[in-house]
């Protein structure tokens, strides 16, 4: 019987179910590998890698994920490839998927991606869209359950600029029942729409970040100039001065809190290097994270739920 075809193109595209699944996957996967243990369930099957946005970390998880998986990965740029002279998005999602078993995609505008998921017939990964960025929040989530437990029920602090990542752990926090908490400056605030909050049960936007941090579980923030705000550089450093997490704003956190950034990061800037750099940061582990969440989200998207 065919499978049902499956996207990750936001958080919310899983059920909380299906996320227990994926901790539970990613937990033993990563157990084999740091074990030594070969694992090779997606054998003769290939991703295909798509940026639009510069990377390290996603290309490198991406990549190496699938060849520990004992598929192969392709690298494509948008600039090499006939994408980026005019290809429709939806005639290269045919040509692409009937070569493939996989895609992710890393571009700007989450339409793209879209477009390209809905003209595929092989799943399509989220690899980060100016709006949304699901494989970060996933292996944030899970580094976080790793190192304290299960998330429902806890607060997490969002420090900066409502960014994609900002909006992708409002969408997990409705799905995992979590609260979180969001302090950005004037003129940066959450779009709720976007973000689809519908009401404040799993949201609350702070003015004063240390109002937001109180009490918090886990803080996390990302750059004050995404990629592709460039050209706002000057007057966001300007906006975002009073929203840097240092010692201070950690302080006034749950005394087990974690500390967490995607990367790369700006120290001096959206984070104190004594954050970043002290006890309760986990960016390390969070960014080796990425590795393992995504190969059990590949293996989720290809095979579903198997039991070994």
């Amino acid at each position: 019987m065919k499978r049902e075809l499956r996207h990750f193109l936001q958080f919310k595209d899983v059920t909380r179910n299906e996320l227990d699944y994926l901790f539970e996957r990613t937990r033993r996967i990563k157990k084999r590998f740091k074990s030594y243990q070969r694992y090779w369930p997606l054998q003769d099957r290939t991703l295909v890698m798509i940026f639009e946005k510069a990377s390290t970390r996603t290309r490198l998880s991406f990549e190496a994920g699938m060849h520990q998986l004992g598929g192969a990965a392709i690298y494509l740029n948008t600039r090499d490839s006939q994408l980026g002279r005019g290809e429709p998005v939806e005639d290269a999602a045919q040509v692409i998927s009937r070569m493939s078993d996989i895609v992710m995609i890393r571009t700007y505008e989450q339409e793209i991606l879209e477009r390209f998921a809905g003209h595929s017939r092989v799943p399509v990964i989220n690899g980060l869209t100016n709006q949304y960025h699901p494989c970060q929040v996933l292996a944030d989530i899970y580094t976080f359950i790793d190192h304290r437990g299960s998330i429902q029920g806890k607060t997490v602090a969002w420090i900066g600029d409502s960014n994609n990542v900002c909006q992708t752990w409002l969408q997990a926090a409705k799905v995992l029942d979590f609260k979180v908490h969001v302090s950005t400056p004037p003129g940066y605030e959450v779009d709720a729409a976007r973000a689809g909050i519908q009401d404040n049960s799993h949201f609350a936007q702070f003015s004063d970040p240390h109002e937001a941090v109180a009490g918090a579980d886990l803080v996390t923030t990302d750059v004050w100039t995404s990629m592709g705000f460039e050209a706002e550089n000057d007057r966001r450093h300007e906006a975002f001065s009073d929203w840097q997490v240092d010692d201070k704003l950690m302080r006034g956190a749950n005394e087990q809190a974690l500390f967490m950034h995607c990367l790369p990061a700006h120290r001096g800037e959206e984070v104190a290097a004594a954050v970043i750099d002290g006890p309760q940061s986990v960016v390390w582990d969070e960014a080796e994270n990425r590795l393992h969440t995504q190969k059990a989200l590949m293996e989720f998207l290809l095979m579903g739920v198997i039991d070994d």
